[in-house]
């Protein structure tokens, strides 16, 4: 880590008067932090204080300040480039969070079986906003290539794991959701709120969802819910595999297992 005094300071410091300087002046320092951390995101891992600035919204001087605080805290970390990079301290506040990695060790075994049975790629996933979070995946050498890893957000309408994070969701959140532009990945994304809705009422009814083709043209998901102790969804487990060749329903039962293997791990007892 580097203390504030061995950051070079940009050229000009100056704050500036326009209307955007008063704007950042006006956030809470906790909202200005914030946005300095949420500069950084799995396209831009790596960041230069004119950049982290800029996608903060912040004056180059109010970016460095709050930049160097972070880095001696541990929340950022600058390499010999000058670059910035989400620090280790952040890593293990995220540890304890007990839908990340907490949820993700009672999982991986189940996740595991289901890997060593198929040898393609393995989710696990929460719901997070308007957005699906993933908190794991396992992937063969040779498994379809897939968009998602941990970490990653994708829309809940687009994906599997989404589908049954959704249909196991409050109807006013689900109304909130079919109300949103819906965004078509594919020909076959369900980007239409009256085929959402269908979708949705079939993960319902069968206890599962087979996402056709959704994200890429190749590729098939198939979901079930992970339960938490009082019986709600808390979490989905998924099977990615190609579209080609592939009978999906087939799968159901194996991920089905799954779902409950982790849900029992979790203190559910149906």
């Amino acid at each position: 880590m580097k203390e504030p005094s061995d950051m070079t300071d940009p050229p000009d410091m100056a704050e500036p008067s326009d209307d955007s300087a008063d704007a950042a002046r006006s956030r809470s320092a906790a909202e200005r932090l914030l946005a300095v951390l949420g500069a950084f995101d799995h396209r831009r891992p790596a960041l230069s204080l004119t950049e982290i600035g800029r996608r903060a919204g912040l004056p180059l001087a109010t970016a460095h300040r709050l930049v160097g605080e972070l880095t001696v805290w541990g929340a950022l970390e600058r390499d010999v480039a000058g670059s910035y990079h989400v620090g280790l301290r952040i890593w293990e506040l995220a540890a304890l969070a007990p839908r990340g990695p907490a949820l993700r060790e009672a999982a991986l075994p189940f996740l595991e079986d289901l890997y060593e049975a198929t040898h393609e790629n393995v989710h696990l996933a929460v719901l997070d906003g308007l957005d699906v979070v993933y908190i794991e995946r396992l992937s063969g050498r040779h498994a379809v290539g897939v968009r998602s890893r941990p970490g990653a957000r994708w829309p809940l309408h687009a994906t599997g794991v989404g589908l049954v994070l959704l249909a196991h969701s409050a109807k006013a959140f689900q109304d909130q959701v079919c109300g949103r532009p819906l965004a078509a990945f594919t020909p076959h994304t369900l980007s239409d709120p009256a085929r959402l809705r269908r979708a949705l009422a079939e993960v319902r009814r069968t206890g599962c969802a087979v996402a056709d083709r959704q994200i890429t043209d190749d590729a098939v998901s198939v979901a079930a819910p992970v339960r938490g102790p009082r019986g709600d969804v808390v979490a989905a487990v998924s099977l990615v595999v190609p579209s080609a060749g592939t009978q999906p329903h087939s799968l159901v039962p194996a991920v089905r297992l799954a779902g409950r293997g982790i849900s029992r791990a979790l203190g559910w007892r149906p």
